[in-house]
């Protein structure tokens, strides 16, 4: 079933499963993604959102922006990018 954007990242943070409209973002339960990039994760209870925004200095795209600044909403930790990937990248 498709959800809006918001739905998605509020199903992610449940640790459920869910996708938008056209695919772009979506949420297994343990990693939410833009497109295929991980821009999310749990650990223990805490959400950890990695910052792919021109201001966090790892810009891809408007829409994956937006879905960043979305997540930022719902984290209990926020990463830059470079931090991010050197403790999840071998998790995903």
């Amino acid at each position: 079933m498709a959800y809006r954007n918001e739905e998605v990242i509020r199903a992610f943070t449940r640790r459920e499963s869910g996708r938008n409209g056209r695919g772009s973002l979506r949420s297994d339960g343990n990693y939410l993604r833009s497109y295929n990039l991980v821009i999310a994760t749990h650990v223990g209870d805490i959400t950890v959102v990695g910052d792919y925004t021109a201001p966090g200095g790892r810009y891809f795209s408007q829409t994956t922006s937006q879905h960043v600044n979305l997540a930022k909403r719902h984290a209990g930790d926020i990463m830059l990018p470079e931090i991010f990937e050197s403790l999840f990248d071998g998790d995903r």
